[in-house]
């Protein structure tokens, strides 16, 4: 989807016009993927752009450069007020967020201790990532030939720019295929997470979502999710799932910052159940929450 500008980005600690917001070729992290970043949205509220757990999200940020040793020279509370300042700048109701913090120009090579940490935070406006009719239609899926990072390989803890390229991969792949999206088996041949969302599995009446031992992200929707699915009732487990449970499962929902609730309509060509009741009832708090129409989730917004 084509990015559409908006008038500035944030970039170590000022806010520059769009089109200056411009990185030198020799950039560390563009030749090593060495970055880490979020994506997090602002939605239009009755009060303003609100932005969904931003403090979440920073936290996150600032968890993944500690796993990948990079000091991040901003506080959690100067980068959600450098967001906030950010999305008053695009005029926009609402839009997507993406957090980057990179080793910038200055050294080369693999030792990134002598490497400069930068920081920027762009907005745009960025609809449903996978479509806007992806809860009632749901969405093909299938399981990559490419296997999720092993832990001590690249730390899928931690959302890494280097990481993506696995990611990317699968998407791409699933993609040609005439796929909607691609799910991601660990190296011991248990489900992971989609190239971009975590996944949600219904069977017998409880919702299981893998751990993060299988190399799923801890992701923040995924943890709104699962809090708003047993606020409504339903019991929610975090344990293994092979793919066989995947194609006999009542019903699939994923979930992430950029897809926020979308349901699965087929995983490998079985057809599933879609969308699911839990599925619709979560999706539809779900989109109440993030604009500040549900009391009970209230304090997950900052308003910019």
């Amino acid at each position: 989807m084509p990015i559409t500008t908006t008038p500035k980005i944030w970039m170590n600690g000022e806010l520059v016009d769009w089109d200056k917001a411009q990185i030198h070729v020799l950039t560390h992290t563009l030749h090593y993927g060495t970055g880490v970043f979020e994506g997090v949205r602002a939605y239009e509220t009755a009060d303003g752009p609100a932005v969904f757990r931003l403090r979440d999200h920073m936290v996150r940020l600032h968890n993944s450069a500690k796993i990948m040793g990079m000091e991040i020279p901003y506080s959690v509370d100067e980068l959600m007020d450098a967001t906030k300042a950010t999305v008053r700048s695009t005029g926009l109701p609402s839009c997507y967020i993406r957090p980057i913090a990179y080793y910038g120009y200055g050294e080369m090579g693999l030792n990134t201790l002598p490497c400069r940490v930068d920081v920027a935070i762009a907005c745009w406006p960025w609809g449903a990532y996978l479509g806007d009719d992806a809860v009632e239609k749901g969405v093909r899926m299938k399981i990559s030939s490419w296997t999720r990072h092993d832990h001590n390989t690249m730390p899928p803890a931690a959302k890494t720019v280097g990481n993506y390229v696995n990611s990317s991969l699968a998407k791409v792949e699933a993609l040609k295929a005439g796929y909607d999206e691609a799910i991601m088996l660990a190296p011991n041949g248990l489900v992971a997470e989609c190239t971009g969302e975590n996944i949600f599995v219904s069977r017998n009446g409880i919702i299981f979502t893998p751990p993060l031992a299988a190399g799923a992200l801890e992701g923040i929707t995924q943890a709104s999710v699962s809090k708003i699915a047993r606020d409504l009732g339903y019991e929610v487990q975090v344990g293994n799932l092979a793919r066989s449970d995947l194609y006999i499962a009542d019903e699939i929902f994923v979930c992430g910052t950029a897809a926020e609730v979308s349901s699965v309509n087929s995983v490998d060509d079985r057809k599933i159940p879609c969308p699911g009741p839990a599925t619709r009832a979560i999706a539809e708090v779900y989109a109440k929450a993030v604009r500040g129409q549900d009391a009970r989730y209230t304090d997950w917004l900052d308003y910019a």
